[in-house]
């Protein structure tokens, strides 16, 4: 960020550009060399693993023959097609694995889909129109550029930030993912309003606010939709929140800041609207009742998203990642890598050891001395 701004305000020589890129690959090359670190701990541990593990043999357990079904009596009747809808809908529990049809129609996703449609739509529309908004409210080009270099950075800076954030507060305060995501929807509304009113200079904090915070909410939806409705159908349900950003777009940027754009643009120059001539707009007026809907919308996304983080409110207390470790438990039941039927079959194997009165103490557990 800070060569960016800097080789926009002064002129640089070749081998400074070439000094500045070698640091930047320098400092790309940092985050490979923590995934080769880890990768070749990992390949350290893998003999050792093998070599450890225990022979397993197969065993073979008797199955019960399954009852045959009893014949339908005559006062049963078959379920109705609108029964059989009403049990494939019925969701399961949160965490566990929904259905593409159960997730669509569960009150959840709809929440999360209105708070993604008009707080991130919102988001959206800022950064498209970024350009134009400078031009109108008479920022040079060279600032034009840099607005757009600020979002592409805090963008990325607010993906990095909310993954670290928002999982070190959950595990450690038990703080629901949705009501992280409520409180950057609603920092990103100062921003909408420093664009909606022209304050001059203010440009630069809009662009800063508006990258970060799409850059943080965006990821944390998404990781919201794997925690509430499970990962065997991510594919699809990650599909239906990645829609929801470009019809808030839709809305917020063309229906709402366009036609607001183009009204006051033919209010200044109706003449050269009437010929058919393309018109810039210029002045504050612009965009400042469209951004002023914008932070409306935005601030009534951030209370669904609340109303969404008091619905999970209990699931978000406790363990979301239980099931995961259930599943550990299950394949490193025993410690040595042997699962827990394992275990069971080998104590199945050995015969129980009988005693009676007569033989006396056992020799393992008699008194010392006894024979």
């Amino acid at each position: 960020m800070v060569a960016i701004i800097l080789q926009k305000r002064f002129q640089f020589t070749r081998a400074e550009y070439a000094v500045s890129a070698a640091v930047v690959l320098s400092m790309l090359l940092l985050a490979f060399a923590v995934v080769l670190r880890e990768e070749a701990a990992l390949f350290k541990n893998t003999p050792e693993a093998q070599a450890e593990a225990p022979d397993l043999s197969l065993a073979t357990v008797a199955t019960k023959p399954e009852p045959e079904p009893e014949p339908a009596s005559a006062g049963s009747r078959p379920s109705t097609a609108s029964a059989r809808l009403l049990r494939a809908l019925r969701p399961p529990p949160r965490g566990e694995d929904y259905t593409i049809l159960q997730a669509l129609v569960s009150v959840d996703m709809l929440l999360l889909f209105t708070a993604t449609v008009f707080g991130v739509g919102g988001t959206l529309t800022a950064i498209d129109n970024m350009g134009q908004i400078g031009e109108s409210l008479g920022y040079p080009q060279r600032s034009i550029a840099t607005f757009v270099s600020l979002i592409s950075i805090w963008n990325y800076l607010g993906r990095v930030a909310a993954g670290f954030a928002s999982e070190a507060l959950l595990a450690r305060y038990r703080i629901p993912r949705p009501l992280l995501v409520a409180a950057v929807l609603l920092l990103t509304v100062p921003g909408h309003l420093l664009i909606a009113f022209g304050v001059p200079g203010s440009l630069y904090a809009a662009s800063v606010l508006v990258g970060f915070c799409f850059g943080a909410a965006y990821p944390m939806i998404l990781a919201i939709i794997s925690e509430l409705f499970g990962l065997r159908y991510y594919s699809t349900l990650y599909n239906v929140g990645n829609v929801a950003s470009p019809v808030g777009s839709y809305i917020l940027n063309v229906r709402v800041a366009g036609r607001m754009y183009d009204r006051e643009a033919a209010r200044q120059g109706a003449a050269a609207a009437v010929a058919g001539k393309g018109v810039t707009c210029v002045g504050k007026r612009c965009y400042r009742e469209s951004f002023l809907v914008v932070a409306a919308v935005t601030v009534a996304a951030a209370l669904v998203t609340l109303a969404l983080a008091w619905r999970t409110r209990a699931f978000y207390a406790g363990d979301i990642y239980a099931r995961f470790k259930e599943g550990s438990t299950e394949v490193n039941g025993n410690g040595n890598g042997v699962g827990e039927e394992a275990a069971v079959v080998d104590a199945k194997e050995q015969p129980p050891v009988r005693h009676s009165a007569a033989d006396g103490p056992s020799r393992t557990g008699g008194p010392i001395g006894s024979n």
